[in-house]
């Protein structure tokens, strides 16, 4: 998932360890981007920016309790009772406060142990063992005219069928490919049977979505495929910003397809989001590719962040907007400057932070600031959880500060509450 990662359970530690290592290689800035040592006057700074910080969210709470009750539920072996569940949240388009989806977290909870036991397996080099994923197969036979159970199924091939091409080699690839398309296509099987527009459930729709990777000609399918699905659950900004990311050249599409698609989503649920959509299809794909600010209009994107601010005031989406305009959307300089356009529009979003923090941040959430220094859709377990709330809350500080520089150079100090922002004098 892109940008905002769930959390998954925890694998062993011989595995985390492993993956420590090979993070390490893959993103070589990644525990260096930890250790680096603060700028000075900044972090002086800092140190008068009072801000109630959260290191465990309301968030973070609700997405654990819907991802452990289904585990829980998968693990009883209650699968009558989970297929209930799922429908009912899937229906209801039930939503934690900062908008995740009910229906995707209980998923990924009753694939859990089956999908870690395979990913564990394939980073140590050997074979997944089938028992997990034939006994969920076995479960989906008996339950074969429920969509929830398919759909758990086949959510956990497509979780396999990655870790499959994740853990290539050179040596490897085209036989890992192959078994990447072997549990895509069983994936497709699983699925064939049921369709989200008629039985109402975007969760179906979101899964035909991801089946995307594997198909010989994508570009002809995503922004139908999209459509649907934000159509079914307009409200949820994680379909919209999946199909950003969808959109880039690297993946199935190209700038020109981006900003077209996000203007027709803009229309399509203006009576929801105003010109939100606009700003959330934008957001992973400007974190994943700079370039993609090539045809952005930066004026109905600032109005776009306006919107989703006057409707969902929670301090979940506050933070997420918040760090993006303050990291992603921060001036390039030297070597890695872009045009006067691109660098005019930048600086325009990245200008919004001050609204942001003045007139909407009351608490800060350390691990979204972490995780948007990072690459979107990084799982929060390389390095450790303690460090990302570490460096988010070391991050956020330094940036606000470098905001209020000037108001807080005389001693004085900026507070944020419930109330809202206030400079308190220096003593």
């Amino acid at each position: 998932m892109p940008f905002e990662p769930i959390a998954k359970p925890e694998p062993s530690e011989p595995t985390q360890r492993k993956r420590r290592s090979q993070a390490a290689g893959r993103w070589p800035d990644l525990l260096g981007l930890l250790r680096r040592k603060p700028d000075t006057d900044l972090d002086r700074l800092s140190k008068r920016i009072l801000l109630p910080s959260l290191p465990v969210t309301d968030e973070e709470m609700a997405r654990a309790m819907h991802q452990d009750r289904g585990q829980k539920l998968a693990r009883q072996e209650m699968w009558p009772e989970l297929a209930q569940v799922i429908e009912y949240t899937d229906a209801a388009r039930l939503r934690t406060p900062g908008g995740e989806n009910a229906t995707t977290l209980l998923a990924v909870g009753a694939r859990a142990d089956v999908v870690s036991a395979a990913e564990d397996a394939l980073h140590d080099g050997a074979e997944p063992d089938p028992f997990g994923i034939d006994a969920l197969e076995e479960m989906q036979s008996d339950c074969s005219d429920s969509y929830p159970c398919a759909l758990i199924v086949a959510l956990a091939h497509i979780d396999i069928g990655w870790a499959w091409r994740a853990t290539a080699t050179d040596r490897t690839r085209a036989a890992h490919e192959l078994r990447f398309l072997e549990h895509f296509k069983r994936a497709e099987d699983m699925l064939a049977p049921f369709d989200g527009v008629d039985l109402d459930a975007p969760s179906l729709a979101a899964a035909q979505c991801a089946l995307l990777a594997a198909r010989r000609q994508p570009r002809m399918r995503v922004a139908d495929d999209y459509e649907r699905l934000i159509d079914l659950d307009p409200d949820s900004p994680r379909h919209m910003r999946a199909l950003g990311e969808a959109l880039l050249p690297a993946r199935y599409g190209s700038y020109e397809m981006l900003d077209l698609e996000a203007r027709r989503t803009a229309s399509r649920t203006g009576e929801i989001w105003g010109a939100g959509a606009y700003a959330w299809v934008y957001l992973d794909a400007l974190a994943l590719d700079p370039d993609a600010m090539a045809r952005l209009d930066a004026d109905f994107f600032v109005d776009g962040l306006r919107d989703i601010v006057a409707r969902r005031r929670d301090q979940h989406v506050i933070n997420q907007l918040s760090a993006f305009c303050g990291i992603v959307m921060a001036p390039k300089t030297g070597k890695q400057r872009v045009s006067a356009p691109q660098e005019a529009a930048r600086r325009r979003i990245h200008d919004c932070l001050d609204w942001l923090l003045e007139n909407h941040l009351q608490e800060l959430h350390p691990l979204i600031w972490s995780q948007t220094l990072l690459s979107p859709g990084l799982t929060p377990s390389l390095p450790s959880r303690r460090a990302l709330v570490l460096k988010g809350r070391q991050t956020a500080l330094r940036i606000i500060a470098q905001c209020f520089e000037e108001d807080i150079a005389d001693g004085s100090s900026i507070a944020f509450s419930s109330s809202g922002m206030y400079r308190l004098p220096a003593l």
